[in-house]
């Protein structure tokens, strides 16, 4: 009776956030394969029933009218396709449990952007810049690159990416679609104030950049610490640029634990460790500066608010308690050639995928996808978010000032 009083809380709450067709395949796959079957199917047939007793509570609109992501792999969904690089997922087995197949994004299934955009309740993911058009920009647009960083360079050995810089530079010409779309500068700039924005960015400067040596004399230029210092001030002037192009509601993604990835696990070894506990230590000089950042900008930006999402402790703690059992190698069997560490083509996965904590080895597996936007939209822990989630977010109202985009 607890269980089911428990569950029954939870689909009431997210009726309030996710569109009746997609309520229970959302709620379905995000169970642990580790739970009964009996139960899975009590909670879809209580699902069902309240869809049905709840139907216009449930058909809302979305909590903002639009949703931009700016980020690396984590959040790529197709932009990487038409770019000359290694850094591409738009192949089986990649999409493996997708609806659509391989899209480019670097997972069997979907990855936090498409999670937290059925959170906020749209009844569509957001669509790449690369294919983006017409009307549909308007419920915001995803410049998600593989490979991308915070510094220019970072990634070059990949080939093409669209760095944070370059990903800026493509939301202005967003900006400029919908300011014609919607007949004027102004009505797009309180149009763009509603909006939600996540941006994370930061993995590849450490992964394709800073720790490998070969490519790159950031290691020899930089310690640890100013490394992470100088990663923060380029990262703040652009997303004060971000600000200026009328983004008020900003949920900031820290690192990752890039340091138990199956990858730099078998590159660097741990002496015993579950993870490289060096690079976990850099990850966390760079997570303690995005804090201090945020709070630098929620006191500076009055008009805006600012959040960071705990990546590294969202994905800390026993992953056994949520099913996930495999956490040092990947589902798939990965390339050590052309696009190293991810999956070969054609390759046939492991078929226990919600069990694993990495489709290949960089990427988490849509379990782990659906566990981390959860906690990040609506925190789980004080630690998850701070100072406060994307739900909380998503339902400020802020005071709308006049920014100085171009």
């Amino acid at each position: 009776f607890i269980c089911a009083f428990n569950f029954l809380t939870l689909s009431l709450f997210l009726l309030n956030h996710i569109q009746p067709l997609s309520i229970a395949s959302f709620i379905y796959r995000s169970l642990s394969s580790s739970m009964a079957r009996g139960l899975k199917i009590w909670f879809l047939v209580s699902i069902m029933l309240l869809v049905v007793d709840l139907g216009p509570l449930a058909r809302g609109e979305p909590q903002v009218p639009c949703y931009f992501i700016f980020g690396d792999s984590l959040f790529d969904n197709g932009n990487n396709n038409g770019l000359l690089t290694s850094a591409r997922a738009n192949f089986p087995p990649y999409g493996i449990d997708f609806p659509g197949g391989p899209t480019g994004r670097f997972s069997n299934g979907r990855n936090m952007a498409d999670v937290i955009a059925e959170l906020l309740g749209f009844e569509t993911y957001i669509p790449p810049f690369a294919t983006a058009s017409g009307q549909e920009i308007l419920t915001g647009v995803n410049y998600g690159s593989g490979g991308a960083g915070i510094r220019d360079e970072t990634g070059l050995q990949l080939g093409d990416r669209i760095s944070m810089n370059k990903q800026l530079l493509n939301h202005q010409v967003t900006i400029s679609r919908i300011a014609q779309l919607l007949g004027s500068k102004d009505l797009a700039e309180e149009y763009l104030s509603k909006c939600m924005y996540s941006v994370g960015m930061g993995n590849n400067d450490y992964i394709n950049n800073y720790l490998q040596p070969e490519y790159y004399p950031t290691s020899t230029l930089y310690t640890a610490d100013q490394y992470a210092a100088a990663l923060i001030e380029q990262y703040s002037q652009q997303i004060n640029t971000l600000y200026n192009y009328g983004a008020r509601k900003v949920a900031l993604f820290g690192l990752g634990l890039i340091g138990c990835t199956p990858a730099e696990l078998a590159t660097y070894g741990t002496n015993g460790s579950a993870c490289v506990n060096t690079i976990l230590y850099d990850v966390q000089l760079f997570n303690d500066r995005l804090v201090s950042l945020v709070d630098d900008l929620n006191n500076n930006l009055t008009d805006a608010k600012f959040i960071y999402i705990n990546s590294t402790g969202i994905g800390s703690g026993d992953s056994s308690s949520i099913g996930i059992t495999v956490v040092n190698v990947s589902c798939c069997d990965v390339s050590s050639n052309w696009g190293k560490g991810q999956c070969i083509p054609l390759s046939v996965p492991c078929s226990n995928r919600s069990t694993y904590a990495f489709w290949d080895a960089f990427h988490p597996t849509e379990h782990v996808n659906v566990i981390t936007a959860g906690r990040s939209y609506s925190a789980q822990s004080p630690t998850d978010a701070y100072p406060f989630d994307i739900d909380t977010l998503a339902q400020l109202s802020l005071q709308r000032l006049r920014s100085s985009y171009k």
